[in-house]
Parts: C-alpha cells; structure tokens; sequence
C-alpha cells in the first residue's frame, strides 16, 4: 500500500536534494535535480512550512485553469477570478498576503512584475503543463531571487530532464465555451548527451461574467546538453493574452438580480465596446548552466530575458480633453472641451540578468551560496487612437509617457549542519539592494521618484528527527519596499517600506498509512502596507502603511489511507489577523476635505480567520478513481474597518472529480477527467472591493467579483 505523507489532498513529498549521495552516473541523469532549483528551494528537513507537488499531483486538475485554482487545495489560500471560472485574470492568498507578497520564480528565475510586483499567470497560458514540480513555502521561507516573500514563495521547475521520449496530446472542453488543447513532446536522450521538450497551447473562454473572454496562446521550447558532469540547457517561452476587461466587479444592488453584469465597455451608447480588452505578449529566454566539480562542489549559473509588451484598451464617454493634455477646441464657435474617445495604455518593458549560486556538501555539513542581479527597464505610455471629435485630437495622441527604471541585486548564503542522528541546525542570510527610479506617473507626471532600499534578511532554524516524526522551528526576518501604485498613491510619494518578523513552530508525523503534520506561525509587521479598499481606473487595489500588525495563525494538514479503496485528506488554516490601530480616511463632499476615524485592534483585509479544504479519493474500480473535494473560506473584509457591511461572506465548495484511465494498445495512456465544480449551485464572491464617502450623508459602495454556479470540464489526455 502506497505511503501517505502530509501535503495537497494525498500528494507525496518531492525529494529536492540527497546530499550525501555521491554524484550520479550519467545514465541517472534523469533523476539528478537541477542546481539552480537547489539553490532556491528549501530541502525536506529544511525548518519550514512548505507543500510540494509532483507531476502527477499537477495533471489531475489541468483542464485550462489559471495557477492558482491549480493550487486552490493546499493550505491557507483563497482563490478568486475576474472572469469568474479561473480562466484569465486570477487572483491568490495566501495567509492573507496577496499575490504582490508572494516571491514567484520560474526554475529560479524571478517573475514577480517589477513595478506592480504581482504575477499574472495570464501571459504565461498553460504553462504548467510544461513545470514538472512545484515547491510552495509558506511565511518568510528560504532566501530566494526577486522579490522579497511576505506571505509565501512559490517556486515552479521545468528544468528536470525526461529521459524517455514522450509525446502527449491533451484537450478539454466544457461550460462558457471553455477549450483547452495542448501537445507537448520530448525527444528524450538522443546521442547520449542532448534533449529536446516543447509545447504549444491554445485555451479559450467566454467566461461566467459577461463578456469576460479570454484568447490565450503560448508555447514552451527547452534544448539541453548533458554529460556526466556538466549541463547546458536553454528555454524560450511565450504567452499571448487578449482577454475582456472584468475588473470592475458587479456592484452589490445586482448581485441578486444579475450577478454577471460587466460594466466595462459600457460608456460606448448602445451595445459595449466590443474591444474593452486587454492585450499582452510575455516572451521569456533562460539560458542555465550547470557544472559539478566533485562528489562535494557544485555551481550554477543563469541569465534570462523577459520582454513584455501590451496594452489596455478603453472607451471613455465625454472624456475631458483637458485630461489628455489637449485645451478646447473651437469648431466655428462651437467650443468643445469634452469628446468621446478610444485609448491605450501601453507597458512595454524589458527585465534582464543573472543568478548564480555555488554548492558545497562534505560530509555533516551543507553550505550554499549565490544571488542575483536584475534591471527593469519599463515605458508607461498612453494613446487616443481615436476620437468622436476627430478635429480636436490629433491622430494617435499620446498624452503621457513615462519611464521607470529598476535594479535589484541580492547575495544569499545558507548553511546547514547536521548535529548527531537526529539534530539538524540552518542559518541563512541575504543582503538585498533596490533602487527604483520613476520618471512621472499618468495622472501626476510631476512625482519623480528616485529610492534606494538596502535589506538585510536573516533566518535561522533548527529541526529534530526522529523516524517516522519531525519537529522544527525557525525565525526569519524580510523586508519588501512598496509598488509603483503605493509612490503614487502616497502623499509626496514617500510609502515607508515593509519589514515582517516571522516564527514558525512545526511538527510532522509520517506512518504508512497516515499522516500528520501542524504547524504554528506569528508574523509580526512593521509598516506593512494594507490594502484601502479600493482600486484604481485599472482595477489595482490601492495600500496604506500601517505601523503594527500581526499575523498569528495554525495550520494543520492530514491524509490517511484508510482501505486499498478509500482514502481522506485535508487541511484547516485557522488565524488572527489584527492591525493595532488604523485610520480609515473618507472624502467629504459636503464640507470639503476629509473625515478620519480610528479604530483599534481590526481585522486586516481579506484575511478570513478559517481557510479549509477535504477530500475523499474512493477508487471504486482498477484505473478509476473519484474525488470528493470540499473548500471552505471564512468571512473577509474587504477593508480594514471590520464591518459586517463591508465584507464577503463565508462559503463551502463541493466539487467532484471523476478520472479514468483507458488500456488500449494504440497509447502509454489515455486518461478521461470529468471536473463537475461548484456541484451545489453555490452563489458567492471571493473577492471585491469597497469605498465610502460623505455627500448628503455617508455612502458607501461595495463591488463584487462572483464565482461560477454549478459549471463542468471534460478532458480526454493521450499519451503516446
């Protein structure tokens, strides 16, 4: 009977390193873990809250969902999506932090946004049919590259070499006229020394809100040389969206009456502006090279390219001309001072550099060091494109343009020891430098800001072994400077950044059959900026310092195989998260200026005190399998005031998975999937936004981004 360890629904544990092996052969080469994924990751003993997931663990929910509802069952995070069914845009929390806090890196390479330090899986479609493993560490985790981690790291490996030849067509269909195909192929060895992997992706949704479509291509290539010491491989990836604006949300009165109503588009009279999109091209090149010198030494080294380039496109109703820098336009005496209009807000950006890192492991003792350098060179500009008063705009008006420029450069060391049979002790430091230049923004071109932030970011741990439990603790310090929207959104543009202290207290409990795991954490903020409430004109959400906060929390996580046929799993996250003291400002028409109130020990926002997720795996017939996966998120507020009034409300879940695998002599294997979700019809909202002002009174505005009623995929994977 197969061992049950702690982690997602039943998933084993990925083994990322086995130092004291000596170096393998190279006919073993398939089973050797990239170094550059070493470096980055945190080993089994390593004193973390951590999941990992296989292959295997990743194709059983695959149907063209978005990353994160991939990662909806693992612990302590909240899944939500713009268009309403997890394709397009989509959004993650984890212990609360949004993805803006959540280190993401791509076989170690950083992808978190530069300026917005977020994650939009949307330009990289598919991809994870392409990742072979995923590591997710919770709270601060092991020193990595890119941005700092405040809630979670995710980090997601391509790298590893398939030794066989495969070749694997994968379609999916199913509600809103959702389709996903996707081949992949690897020539596995060929010569004894090269291989080849490739993919190519197409998804597309109408989505649950309205016009919330989604056109989403990409495709993956990988090219490797391999030796019995050395490796040299090269990646190119790509990803084009073009997806319906749905980041408006529905606004509360509707949600009973039409719960899938989309604003956006709608200031065009008549029917919407059927190109209310946005556009985006993400191109990535990643060229590695690793070298092991002995049985103890070994090195890495990486550069990539990412080139990103897109827009939004708008239409605005009575646009003001003075807004896009134009002064009235006398038309025969006719003065014009407003018009409708057609825009686009362009990124067009390039984020380039290196990461490196060397290993060293003889006999108790594991000692790694290494870093990174990154520069960010972004354009913000926008374009009229066209103009209902065609004579007072010129043709292709650009009424902005704004450069921002970004260098991060980090050094990391880890060090680990192992003490007798059972104690393990780690220590792990990292000197992270930033400077951020930002020439301008749209709506205030006057703000330049030109910041430099020096981080120095300790942790140490130490873990206890025994044979079949774990005990561990560990204590990390990080410190993360704030977004491009925080400069802006601040008076004079000077946000304070952010520094978390994070303890976390563990124990794990692994059997043949079953399995245990709990584990502890507080996370202690200093200025931690904290989200307002509400968003801006294109859908980002807006952040406040705050200057103490804390996140204090319980995470507890099991699976038991209880027959050769049945088998449970699951995780509860229970947690208090306060600030100490906030002020909520509120605009006031009626007298001018604003209102302040201050309230002391409240809820942060779209932190939910109860995150769970269960599962039962009954495999009724050979090859068969069914799976009952339950999700229950508690009550979140949308801002920082604790008020029931501002708020989503708790949910539970229910879907059912249906798998089969097919024995014929034409294919390896041939799998059928049946994903029935939300099979309970349950209406809800995992996300929105709020904002109140005063004018003939206090008012306040709550928006809302519903989930998809009962919905189904289907999919049908061969492999050859």
């Amino acid at each position: 009977m197969k061992k049950i360890v702690p982690g997602i629904l039943l998933c084993t544990i990925v083994h990322t390193a086995d130092a004291q092996q000596p170096a393998k052969k190279f006919n073993d080469t398939a089973y050797l873990q990239p170094v550059e994924i070493l470096a980055v990751r945190a080993a089994d003993n390593a004193p973390f809250a951590k999941t990992n997931l296989t292959r295997a663990d990743i194709e059983k929910n695959n149907l063209g969902a978005d990353l994160p509802i991939l990662l909806n069952q693992t612990p302590s995070i909240v899944v939500s999506s713009d268009a309403g069914n997890g394709i397009g845009y989509t959004g993650m929390r984890i212990r609360g932090s949004d993805i803006t806090r959540i280190n993401v890196t791509l076989n170690g390479i950083p992808y978190n946004d530069a300026e917005s330090q977020g994650s939009f899986f949307v330009d990289l479609p598919d991809f994870t049919s392409s990742v072979n493993s995923i590591q997710i560490q919770r709270g601060v985790g092991t020193s990595t590259n890119g941005a700092g981690a405040f809630g979670a790291s995710i980090n997601l490996s391509t790298n590893e070499v398939n030794k066989d030849f495969y070749a694997e067509l994968n379609n999916s269909t199913g509600s809103f006229n959702t389709w996903k195909n996707t081949l992949r192929f690897g020539s596995g060895i060929i010569g004894k020394h090269f291989t080849i992997d490739g993919r190519l992706s197409r998804i597309s949704s109408d989505g649950y809100i309205d016009r919330a479509s989604s056109d989403l291509k990409s495709y993956y290539a990988s090219a490797a040389y391999i030796d019995e010491k050395n490796s040299l491989r090269f990646n190119v990836f790509s990803g084009k969206e073009i997806t319906y604006q749905a980041w408006n949300g529905v606004p509360e009165a509707l949600l009973k009456t039409n719960r899938t109503f989309n604003s956006a588009g709608t200031e065009k009279p008549g029917s919407p502006y059927e190109n209310e999109t946005d556009n985006y091209l993400q191109t990535h090149y990643q060229l590695f090279y690793n070298r092991q010198f002995s049985t103890h030494w070994k090195t890495n080294v990486a550069f990539f390219l990412t080139r990103g380039k897109g827009y939004y496109e708008q239409y605005k109703a009575a646009a003001d001309l003075g807004d896009y820098g134009l002064p009235p336009f006398n038309d025969h005496g006719n003065i014009i001072e407003a018009t409708d209009l057609i825009r686009r807000l362009w990124l067009d950006n390039y984020f380039y550099g290196s990461t490196y890192s060397v290993q060293h492991q003889k006999g108790r003792t594991q000692f790694t060091a290494g870093g990174g350098w990154n520069k960010y060179d972004g354009k913000h500009y926008g374009d009229v494109i066209w103009a209902q008063a065609q004579q007072a705009v010129p043709v292709n008006h650009r009424w902005y343009s704004n450069d921002a420029y970004k260098t991060d450069f980090n050094l990391f060391a880890k060090w680990t020891e192992q003490w007798g049979s059972r104690w393990q002790s780690y220590a792990d430091v990292q000197l992270r430098t930033v400077q951020y230049d930002i020439n301008g923004f749209r709506n205030n071109p006057g703000l330049i800001v030109n910041n430099t932030f020096t981080f120095f970011n300790p942790k140490v741990g130490i873990s206890y072994n025994a044979k079949t439990w774990r005990a561990y603790w560990s204590y990390a310090i990080a410190n993360k400077e704030p977004n491009r929207d925080d400069f802006e959104n601040t008076p004079n543009g000077r946000p304070k950044h952010e520094t978390l202290y994070d303890m976390e207290l563990g124990f794990e409990k692994k059997m043949t059959n079953a399995s245990f795991a709990i584990n502890g954490y507080y996370m202690h903020y200093n200025n931690q900026l904290v989200l307002a409430g509400n968003i801006n004109d294109v859908g980002a959400y807006t952040r406040i310092n705050v200057p103490k906060s804390y996140r204090l929390g319980i995470e507890l996580q099991g699976a038991a195989s209880i027959t050769e046929y049945l088998s449970l799993g699951g995780n509860i996250s229970l947690s208090e998260n306060r600030i100490k003291n906030f002020t909520e400002l509120i605009d006031d028409y009626d007298n001018g200026g604003t209102k302040s109130n201050f309230y002391t020990s409240t809820n942060i926002s779209f932190s939910p005190s109860v995150v769970g997720s269960a599962s039962i795996n009954i495999t009724p017939v050979k090859n068969g399998e069914i799976s009952l996966v339950g999700k229950y998120v508690g009550r979140q507020y949308l801002d920082n005031t604790t008020q029931t009034s501002r708020s989503l409300n708790p949910y539970y879940v229910q879907d059912i998975r249906l798998s089969y695998q097919v024995a014929n002599k034409f294919s390896k294997n041939t799998s059928i999937i049946i994903q029935l979700s939300n099979v309970l019809n349950k209406k809800y909202e995992a996300s929105g936004y709020t904002f109140s002002y005063i004018y003939d009174g206090l008012v306040t505005e709550n928006y809302y981004f519903p989930m998809a009623t009962f919905n189904w995929m289907v999919g049908l994977n061969i492999r050859l």
